[in-house]
């Protein structure tokens, strides 16, 4: 069965597992522009494609205005390059960054189990035991 060439906001909220007021809200935001047939919006496949890229963007943890400068880059006439490089160079940064707070994170939960073993210590306790989330009962 061919997709369709046009969707209705219930059809794309459906979808995608958005609410209607979400698309609207990304509408008024300047990143939607479905057509009108009275009061109802009639959305283009290439809307579609724009709100998979806001929510792929969302789940990445791009901000709006990131989603919306990669939105802005389309241009399928030059196969997209500068939105895709643009896109690439942003992946790699946003990459990047997580690394950065993996090890934040691994350095304060170590800095956190040094703290705790000697407050333990202390106070004459064993360390917990981890790997089952139970203390002894000694």
């Amino acid at each position: 069965m061919a997709k369709p060439t046009i969707y209705t906001i219930s059809e794309l909220a459906k979808e995608f597992s958005i609410t209607t007021r979400a698309i609207r809200f990304y509408e008024d935001q300047g990143l939607l522009h479905p057509a009108r047939e009275g009061q109802k919006r009639i959305y283009s496949p290439k809307d579609r494609a724009f709100l998979t890229l806001i929510l792929r963007g969302k789940r990445l943890g791009f901000s709006l205005s990131e989603s919306k400068e990669f939105i802005e880059l389309y241009n399928p006439k030059n196969n997209n390059r500068i939105q895709l490089q643009t896109m690439i160079d942003k992946f790699s940064e946003r990459n990047e960054q997580l690394d950065q707070q993996m090890r934040d994170i691994k350095a304060m939960k170590a800095e956190l189990a040094d703290a705790e073993k000697r407050c333990r210590a202390a106070q004459n306790l064993e360390p917990r035991t981890e790997n089952l989330g139970l203390r002894n009962s000694n």
